[in-house]
């Protein structure tokens, strides 16, 4: 597996496991009910969207912004190969059980992929790449294999090393602690989150216009709705796409090389102002 191109949906190379496997309830996310192991209604026959260009005008963003890491295409390639879950039940069962373990694992070696990449050579490094191994060959196990593994528990063993990669990566720059913030519509906007641990925190709906996330830890941050218009998330530790495509920004977000400004961006704009410098470090944040 690509430490790289592994990591990223292929749904050409997946028979639509994400549209049948999980469940969903009728929300702001998606359009109606669908109970786990019935394919979406929008499936078609070849496995792909028969809406993908209009998800979110037709009443599905919670589709535009999920992510298997490529545990789709494993499955589908790999775990069953040449099998199809249309084929029987049984069949079916296997690889719905199957997805179900080995998206968290995939998401895993997404993490520890990007945690390497910020860490010098030494022993931390070392344990993140012996992590990284032991996590894929749990995601590479047969079907019988995957069933038997403790997700919870392994990430329980693989977290500690990413949060001293994050620590590493953050240090000197005096970020806040803000681990699991609930910061539900917080008025950021503008505020210094340079180096801030922001580790599963609630931002759905915060104005985060013009904030500074530069080595911010963003690692299970929800964005829904977040506006990072003007935000500078142009060194922001552990950001995935996912998470933009959840959130509103404009062509004056900053954004790692590796990101793409989400397409729905296109249209918002926001008015270049001359930043005087950012609030001092002892400031908080206003909400």
């Amino acid at each position: 597996m690509s430490e790289t191109t592994g990591l990223r949906a292929d749904c050409t190379r997946c028979v639509g496991l994400c549209c049948v496997a999980p469940a969903f309830t009728a929300s702001a996310d998606f359009a109606h009910d669908k109970p786990a192991g019935r394919p979406c209604p929008r499936l078609g026959a070849d496995s792909r969207c028969g809406i993908h260009d209009e998800l979110r005008e037709r009443g599905y963003p919670g589709c535009v912004v999920f992510d298997c890491f490529g545990a789709g295409q494993r499955v589908s390639q790999v775990t069953y190969p040449g099998r199809d879950w249309r084929d029987d039940p049984t069949t079916a069962a296997g690889m719905f059980a199957a997805f179900a373990v080995a998206r968290p694992l995939h998401e895993l070696l997404w993490y520890l992929t990007e945690a390497m990449a910020l860490t010098p050579h030494g022993p931390l490094r070392d344990q993140l790449r012996a992590a990284r191994d032991t996590t894929d060959t749990l995601a590479a196990g047969t079907p019988g294999e995957l069933a038997s593994v403790d997700v919870d528990a392994h990430r329980g063993r693989v977290n500690p090393l990413l949060a001293a990669a994050s620590e590493a990566a953050r240090a000197g720059t005096g970020g806040a602690d803000r681990r699991g913030a609930m910061l539900l519509g917080a008025n950021l906007r503008g505020a210094d989150l340079t180096g801030a641990n922001l580790r599963g925190a609630c931002l759905v709906g915060a104005d985060l216009r013009g904030a500074d996330l530069r080595r911010a830890d963003v690692t299970g941050v929800d964005l829904r709705g977040a506006d990072l218009r003007g935000a500078d998330l142009s060194s922001t530790l552990f950001l995935h796409q996912s998470q933009l495509e959840a959130a509103r920004g404009d062509r004056h977000t900053a954004l790692p090389a590796r990101l793409r400004h989400p397409g729905h961006w296109t249209g918002l704009t926001l008015t270049p102002t001359r930043r005087l410098g950012a609030p001092g470090r002892g400031r908080r944040p206003r909400r």
